[in-house]
């Protein structure tokens, strides 16, 4: 409704002689006795045209109400912003549109085929996914799944480092473990090498395997390799359980091997951009507005994570991507206005790259704050929680607030069975409206050619009405990375639902009724279903 709207007011505009590319906006009144949706494009042409706003607002208001009739009314208020109120005919239209398009429903082509790249989780293979990247890996998965559904051509990258210092400490933690259990060679065991469970499994299953053939093994041999296709196989398993699959593994290793990092270093040198000093490499991020030089090569000759970062995202670039996303845990914001200004200065068009950097995760569990720490393998990991709790749980769990905002997992919310439970919420609208639908087939009622204009009802309107929003809350979620936002139009979906199932019999004995109400009904599944599906969750038929 909304593009259609904009096509009869730039068209209003144009016959009152304004002229300019103006293009009409719309949002939902704050107050919804003033319409259902409000434009203040009559006081951004004043501005261009030097005429007066109200009267510009009452002739683009009297040339659109006469024009259509799935406009109820159209009304001039304060300044010159223009209220529309749709009829009664549009949201019969719409609901007819819903059902006819089913698991369609919600979808657009705003994206026109746009390759996309949305890159998230990118944890180094080093232990357990926790839930600290059990955020950032939903968020990223449902970004990847909005997009899609606005006609993008995505590709979900997943980039790790098997390198570096963390790994080599990971291949010793391995090696000492195995060690341990050849007996009698009882090496010290260092605080800040990694604790787990799953380090003392990976050894025993290369002790079972090799027996005391890796005693002179280097860390970085066997034991590291080891530990890194056993870890990446659990990484992936557990990602495959929150219906989370990546296209492409993109390994940092090979930015080195190819000469990336170095053609990157030189390029930036080039510019300027590099100088050396005290025996480190430095990046010279004062003359591109940033506050101080970073070092990116040590003096020991290892590079630091900007200079990979920057190769890799040049790579991105030359791949092709017109929009890239990088989904970022908080620990990451002290590095991308470095990178960004490379980039920027190495001539890309950074505005093809959005940066979402999602704040910590905590577990309360009755009440009480779980503590963790992932290098002494005090942590709850993604599976564990997922065995609490189910994936379903918590992928929303984790999509109920906006990333910029700390999260409160809260245990004995997530385990309830009850409407205080978000997520059991929705789910058990879409269960007890294929419960009414399996009820009214068993009747055989047909309701394939209902009269809609008999739901007229306040509570059915206002079901309509929610309902007619979700391609329009789909877009704008998909465009400001918010799915968040989804979830709060589901729960009015469902509370919209509940309040009409509530005050209005489905299966009367009223043939006509009963076939417009099941429509109704139909149309709500359809869309709690097809959200369902954006967050990554199931839709039950039966709870």
């Amino acid at each position: 409704m909304r593009e259609h709207l904009r096509k009869m007011v730039s068209e209003a505009l144009k016959s009152m002689g304004v002229s300019g590319d103006i293009t009409p906006t719309f949002e939902k009144p704050r107050v919804e006795s003033h319409g259902d949706l409000t434009t203040n494009v009559a006081m951004v042409a004043a501005k261009h045209s030097g005429r007066n706003p109200r009267d510009l607002a009452s002739g683009i208001a009297a040339l659109v109400s006469k024009s259509d009739p799935l406009i109820e009314s159209v009304d001039v208020a304060g300044p010159g912003f223009i209220n529309f109120r749709f009829s009664a005919a549009y949201y019969h239209a719409r609901l007819r549109d819903i059902v006819a398009a089913g698991k369609e429903f919600g979808r657009g082509g705003s994206g026109g085929g746009i390759e996309a790249q949305v890159e998230f989780v990118s944890a180094n293979p080093t232990g357990p996914l926790t839930v600290g990247h059990g955020r950032g890996a939903v968020y990223g998965d449902t970004v990847a799944r909005l997009l899609e559904w606005t006609g993008h051509t995505v590709t979900r990258e997943y980039y790790f480092n098997n390198a570096g210092r963390q790994m080599r400490i990971l291949g010793d933690s391995v090696r000492l473990r195995y060690l341990e259990l050849l007996g009698g060679e009882n090496a010290p065991f260092p605080e800040d090498y990694y604790q787990g469970e799953y380090i003392r499994e990976i050894a025993k299953r290369l002790f079972d395997k090799d027996g005391d053939r890796l005693r002179a093994e280097p860390a970085e041999g066997r034991f590291k390799r080891q530990a890194e296709s056993d870890i990446f196989e659990d990484i992936k398993g557990t990602l495959q359980r929150l219906g989370i699959i990546h296209d492409v593994f993109y390994n940092e290793n090979t930015l080195y091997e190819s000469g990336k990092v170095e053609e990157t270093l030189a390029d930036l040198r080039a510019k300027d951009l590099i100088y050396d000093q005290d025996g480190a490499v430095w990046f010279r991020v004062s003359a591109l507005g940033g506050s101080q030089d970073k070092v990116v090569v040590k003096s020991t000759g290892e590079p630091t994570y900007r200079l990979p970062d920057i190769a890799y995202h040049r790579e991105k670039f030359r791949r092709g991507f017109k929009l890239m996303i990088d989904v970022l845990g908080a620990d990451h914001v002290a590095t991308v206005p470095d990178v960004m200004a490379a980039l920027k200065a190495l001539g890309h068009d950074t505005r093809l790259m959005r940066v979402l950097i999602h704040q910590f995760v905590t577990i309360v569990r009755d009440g009480e704050v779980v503590k963790m720490s992932t290098r002494k393998a005090n942590y709850i990991t993604l599976d564990e929680l997922m065995d609490e709790v189910s994936p379903d749980v918590v992928r929303y769990f984790f999509l109920m607030r906006g990333i910029g905002s700390h999260l409160n997992f809260d245990l004995k919310l997530a385990k309830e069975q009850s409407e205080a439970n978000p997520v059991f919420y929705l789910q058990y609208a879409h269960a007890r409206i294929a419960s009414i639908i399996r009820h009214a087939d068993a009747l055989g009622i047909d309701f394939g050619r209902a009269d809609l204009l008999l739901l007229a009802a306040p509570e059915e309107v206002a079901l309509m009405k929610t309902l007619s929003a979700f391609p329009d809350t789909v877009e704008s979620c998909a465009q400001t990375f918010e799915p968040h936002r989804l979830i709060e139009y589901l729960n009015d979906v469902a509370g919209a639902f509940h309040k009409f199932y509530h005050e209005h019999r489905v299966v009367s004995e009223d043939a006509n009724v009963t076939a417009a109400r099941m429509t109704l009904a139909l149309g709500t599944k359809i869309v709690v279903g097809n959200g369902c599906s954006l967050l990554g969750i199931s839709a039950p038929e039966q709870m």
